[in-house]
């Protein structure tokens, strides 16, 4: 699956038919948060090393394995602490290779652009990225994990922004997020 960076912000044009399934990721090598537009979850594990990588790869496939386009949180390149880094790009890479083994389109979204998409400022903190997805979508994330599945759901929101059939008005400062994506070369066909 080629991935294309766009420069422009895509015209929301609404979907005929079903809408596609959509399947957000926010990962991490301690926990990931998932989000459809039903419902957000996460994988915690306390496991380290390959078996880790190997738990968080079955895990994650179980969740996008009937998804019509994955959408990830690509790399913190500003992030400070580097732990762990060679790994959590090696968890990206092995869910992409799924994706593209299984024919399954997948997007990657920098933090920022997921941060302005979300709560209207690249430099959001986790917090506020949480409360806008609770204020604009109604997605209420709870105790461990809620920063992280709040953070799938916007990226998850923002790809089905991409594809034309937003979950919610967004003003167009937001919308502007969706530029500077790494996006599909084409939208996922839906045919159920």
């Amino acid at each position: 699956m080629q991935l294309a960076l766009d420069t422009t912000t895509p015209a929301a044009t609404p979907v005929a038919g079903p809408r596609p399934r959509v399947v957000g990721l926010d990962l991490s090598l301690t926990c990931t948060g998932i989000a459809t537009a039903r419902w957000t979850d996460k994988i915690r594990t306390k496991l380290r090393g390959d078996a880790r990588l190997a738990y968080l790869e079955d895990a994650v496939a179980s969740f996008i394995r009937a998804a019509d386009l994955v959408a990830m949180e690509g790399p913190s390149f500003g992030h400070g602490a580097l732990a762990g880094h060679e790994d959590l790009a090696g968890l990206r890479v092995l869910v992409r290779r799924y994706c593209h083994r299984h024919q399954i389109p997948y997007a990657v979204l920098p933090p920022s652009n997921v941060k302005l998409y979300a709560a209207g400022r690249g430099s959001a903190t986790k917090g506020e990225v949480r409360s806008a997805m609770a204020d604009r979508y109604g997605i209420h994330t709870e105790g461990p994990g809620r920063y992280d599945q709040a953070d799938a759901a916007a990226v998850m929101a923002a790809a089905y922004d991409w594809l034309g059939c937003p979950l919610a008005s967004v003003p167009e400062r937001n919308r502007a997020a969706l530029a500077g994506c790494a996006w599909p070369d084409t939208a996922p066909v839906v045919a159920r």
